[in-house]
């Protein structure tokens, strides 16, 4: 089935349904040494699995992960790593109905279009199951990046139905996670705000029905220069990779549909010296310029729907085409933010990873010298005009590095 994979260098391609033995993922491109046990992947699994409150599905999955390959004594060995994770609590007889009828917003009618087949127990492949893979395979890309840069990826539920975190109630700057799991079961980071999501998710769930909500994220410490402009820019990736993950119907990034009601002269980031580099005073690019990221923090929104399966009777039609009605069984969540936070901060990890592991690649072939390393600019001084300034760039530029290492090179071979 195409598709099922996600990434060029470091790629994870994620297997199983719903209720089959189990779900999983092979994940390749993975460097060896990186140490890595089970005890860096769980805790990640253990935030999105089902049954952990009142307010997600009673489904009882313990998602107990296995390391099946790729590591040995705690250490990855740079082969393809596998990743299993059985499920236990599957009830096919639940779905005996979606044989005759697709259920309303559901994948079992396109699915039957494309394939001619579908998994008829539970959503198959479009289930949120599959997602588990998607989740183990993050926390290895976690692990990465952490160890490399230091990079620090943080998601929280900003909205649920109408109710909202008010405008700088969670500070991107600092918000942890710790912050956010210790507002479980709603994982909205504001103990003032707690109450009032839970009790929009609360009463749909009285009523039978269910309720969408946001998740919000930010990336904070990532390198400069990830991203591959013209398709594969970064953000476009980040949009991909989240509109991927089942359930959402939107992505914003930075200032997102709120910066269109701006003018230029007010959405503009001016730049700042930071430290030894340059930066932004105000960040409504949100991280990235020209499908570039450029040091500040990356931030992002992701919009979920409501789940599709509800209590209610729905009207329906047979795959033949006669009228009915339709009363789900099975047992979900009557809103997912609160369990997508961990698959958010998964997807936007593999997009990094395997974004700077392409960028490594490409600094890594450029011809450098200690007196001009990459990306590193001289100092201009504080009033030089235009033209001074556009004249250091020019002598910093890589053109002009691998000119003079050539010509190094060659008075070495003429001794």
């Amino acid at each position: 089935m195409s598709g099922s994979s996600f990434g060029k260098v470091f790629k994870v391609t994620t297997f199983g349904e719903s209720h089959c033995h189990g779900v999983g993922c092979i994940v390749d491109g993975v460097p060896p040494r990186l140490a890595l046990t089970e005890e860096d992947i769980q805790p990640q699994l253990t935030r999105r699995r089902p049954g952990q409150s009142a307010l997600s599905t009673p489904r009882d999955e313990a998602d107990k992960v296995i390391l099946m390959s790729g590591t040995e004594f705690g250490r990855t060995l740079g082969t393809p790593i596998g990743i299993m994770v059985r499920n236990k609590d599957q009830r096919p007889n639940d779905y005996g109905s979606v044989r005759t009828q697709p259920r309303p917003s559901h994948a079992d009618y396109t699915y039957q279009l494309k394939y001619g087949i579908h998994a008829s127990s539970g959503g198959g492949r479009s289930s949120a199951r599959e997602t588990i893979g998607r989740v183990a395979a993050g926390a290895i890309a976690e692990k990465w990046l952490k160890t490399r840069f230091n990079t620090e990826i943080v998601a929280w539920v900003s909205s649920v139905g109408d109710e909202s975190l008010a405008e700088g109630e969670v500070d991107m700057d600092t918000v942890t996670r710790e912050d956010v799991d210790a507002t479980v079961p709603i994982r909205c980071a504001s103990k003032a705000a707690m109450k009032r999501l839970s009790t929009v998710i609360e009463v749909a769930r009285d009523d039978h029905d269910s309720i969408g909500g946001t998740v919000t994220c930010v990336c904070r410490n990532v390198p400069v220069g990830l991203g591959e402009p013209c398709f594969d820019k970064l953000e476009a990736l980040l949009a991909h990779a989240m509109l991927s993950i089942p359930a959402t119907k939107g992505f914003e990034i930075g200032s997102g549909f709120d910066g269109t009601k701006q003018r230029g002269s007010a959405h503009n980031d001016p730049y700042v010296k930071k430290g030894d580099r340059l930066g932004t005073s105000t960040n409504r690019s949100g991280g990235i310029q020209g499908g570039i990221s450029n040091g500040e923090p990356i931030y992002f929104k992701v919009a979920f729907k409501p789940p599709a399966t509800i209590g209610k009777e729905q009207h329906t039609a047979t795959y033949t085409g006669d009228d009915d009605v339709m009363s789900a069984k099975g047992r979900h969540d009557p809103c997912v933010v609160n369990r997508a936070i961990s698959i958010v901060e998964s997807m936007a990890a593999l997009v990094l990873a395997d974004s700077a592991m392409q960028q490594l690649a490409r600094e890594a072939s450029m011809p450098i010298t200690a007196e001009a390393p990459y990306l590193s600019f001289p100092e201009v001084p504080a009033k030089a005009g235009a033209a001074a300034a556009g004249a250091a760039v020019a002598e910093s530029s890589p053109a002009k590095r691998s000119a003079e290492t050539d010509a190094a090179s060659d008075a070495k071979r003429a001794k």
